[in-house]
């Protein structure tokens, strides 16, 4: 059963219960333009459990690295990685491209499994989705993957992916998410379905943190802007993915457990939400 609500006080072992029933920490290491294992070992130090990585970045061997090095045991760390359409779907077997895509990542990351792979966008068309799906569904049966699920999922895409012949629900969907681009209706239907909700580009990729409304919420509490953002997907029940490869950063991004954003805080907040015209990327 997903329990998609952190219980209070949160801390940086705070953690969300997926459909498929496993763990995943609340806060992740976004590793997007990261080119070596230097940020997910510092982030380990300071407490992190969980990556967020992606055949795009090509960065799942140096993600592995990290694991290994780090002397904490592979259960122990959350790691994620994704698949883009267009590496599956124009072959002649899709869901047979998926599952060799799944090998392929995990022979690059150097570890039995992931815990979490994701279709890395929706671009594949209809019956490609749900084909790559199916192939998503075979990694799990053969133990490449714990839980799986979809990121730049819109509605109609998650409609039609849940009325489809599904043996496994997806149990995340990954979109870019903050207060300037909050896609609340996308929010509202995971939440009902189970679906956990990751915020990547929780941070606006640093575009803006002189926002007088962000600035005036910051100072109220003698935080950061970025910790305030952090700490607002963390109300929200989001699972926020900020990139950093920073040591500081890292660090900072992770002191957002000693103080809570009241209503008033909240709702200044959620009244930043620009639509579409609030997103810097459509996806990572």
């Amino acid at each position: 059963m997903a329990s998609l609500k952190l219980s209070k006080p949160l801390s940086l072992t705070s953690a969300f219960t997926l459909s498929s029933g496993h763990s995943i920490p609340a806060l992740g290491l976004g590793f997007f333009e990261t080119p070596n294992g230097a940020p997910a070992l510092e982030s380990f130090k300071v407490g992190y459990r969980h990556i967020d990585s992606a055949r795009y970045y090509q960065n799942e061997g140096e993600m592995g690295v990290a694991v290994r090095q780090s002397g904490i045991p592979r259960e122990q760390i959350f790691c994620t990685s994704k698949v883009l359409s267009e590496d599956y779907a124009f072959s002649p077997s899709i869901s047979e491209a998926v599952v060799k895509a799944v090998e392929s990542s995990l022979s690059k990351f150097g570890c039995d499994y992931f815990d979490l792979y994701l279709l890395h966008d929706p671009g594949a068309g209809p019956k490609g989705r749900i084909e790559a799906w199916k192939g998503l569904e075979v990694a799990v049966e053969k133990g490449y993957v714990k839980s799986i699920g979809v990121s730049n999922f819109c509605v109609e895409h998650l409609e039609e992916l849940l009325a489809s012949n599904l043996k496994i629900r997806p149990a995340v969907n990954q979109v870019e998410l903050h207060p300037w681009y909050q896609q609340r209706d996308v929010k509202e239907f995971c939440d009902k379905k189970g679906i956990l909700v990751q915020a990547y580009c929780p941070l606006v990729r640093g575009q803006r943190m002189t926002d007088p409304t962000l600035q005036k919420v910051a100072e109220r509490h003698n935080k950061t802007p970025a910790q305030v953002l952090l700490r607002w997907s963390l109300q929200h029940d989001l699972n926020p993915l900020p990139k950093s490869t920073k040591a500081s950063r890292i660090q900072e991004n992770a002191d957002v457990f000693d103080f809570e954003l009241s209503k008033d805080d909240m709702e200044e907040l959620d009244a930043l939400d620009a639509g579409e015209g609030g997103a810097v990327t459509w996806d990572d």
